[in-house]
């Protein structure tokens, strides 16, 4: 039996639900009769118009907040708005993650590193998702069961590390895992209800990965819907145990 089942009014966040897997979360919650309330984030309104324009047909149950990652302040901010609705979350999502912007983009060498670029890779991939782990705690300071997932991905793993390149997106990562890792185990001295996981969502048509699809085989590259799909599975069937780990879109654990 899913979490989400034993629960009559579930309250989730997605983090980063302007576009791609965020918004395709929404989209899925929205239709699911169990989720009471949808908070959603976004950091510009120019990029989160779809996400917007759903407010108007699902005013009484999605919520959406202005929220950069990267700001301490701003995260606070709308944690403290979700706080005057509601006591606790029982699902809460962080999509956030870059890739390329810009100039930024994957290296391929060392001779391509540069500290302005792998600090900003860490700042939105690592930095963002612990201080949200901070602030979210007290949120699932309560006595039903919870899930606090991540996307993080595959190329993450250092024991998977086979072919090297894109120096910043895998430390980032790398990273990501071991900060979710270490809070897993404080929420569980904390909120023991609350599973703490990251996921890797396979290879997703987003804008995340379109300039990297070319060599992507047809059957490995998953539209939003199935990505959603696919995770959500996995969420629903955590067990307790599956607090700090590691799992791929199929469900099977990934090497750290």
């Amino acid at each position: 039996m899913s979490f989400i089942d034993e629960i009559t009014n579930v309250n989730s966040l997605i983090v980063g639900a302007s576009q791609g897997i965020g918004l395709g979360f929404v989209k899925k919650l929205l239709i699911d009769d169990r989720i009471a309330k949808i908070y959603a984030t976004y950091r510009q309104k120019n990029t989160a118009e779809e996400l917007l324009s759903l407010v108007n047909k699902y005013s009484d149950k999605l919520i959406c907040l202005a929220m950069d990652i990267s700001d301490e302040s701003q995260i606070v901010e709308a944690v403290q708005q979700i706080q005057t609705e509601v006591n606790k979350l029982h699902l809460a999502i962080n999509c956030v993650g870059l890739l390329h912007e810009g100039n930024l983009q994957p290296e391929k060498s060392l001779r391509q590193l540069n500290s302005e670029n792998l600090l900003r890779y860490f700042q939105i991939n690592s930095i963002g998702a612990v201080l949200l782990a901070k602030h979210l705690l007290p949120l699932f300071r309560h006595g039903e069961r919870s899930v606090f997932a991540t996307i993080s991905a595959k190329l993450g793993s250092i024991g998977d590390n086979q072919l090297g390149g894109w120096y910043g997106y895998r430390a980032s990562k790398a990273a990501l895992n071991m900060f979710m890792r270490t809070a897993a185990i404080e929420y569980g001295r904390s909120c023991p209800k609350t599973l703490v996981v990251t996921l890797h969502p396979g290879t997703t048509d987003t804008q995340l990965s379109r300039p990297f699809q070319r060599n992507v085989p047809a059957e490995k590259l998953f539209s939003v819907e199935r990505t959603v799909t696919q995770l959500l599975n996995v969420i629903e069937q955590l067990q307790e145990g599956d607090s700090g780990q590691f799992f791929s879109w199929d469900g099977n654990r990934l090497p750290w």
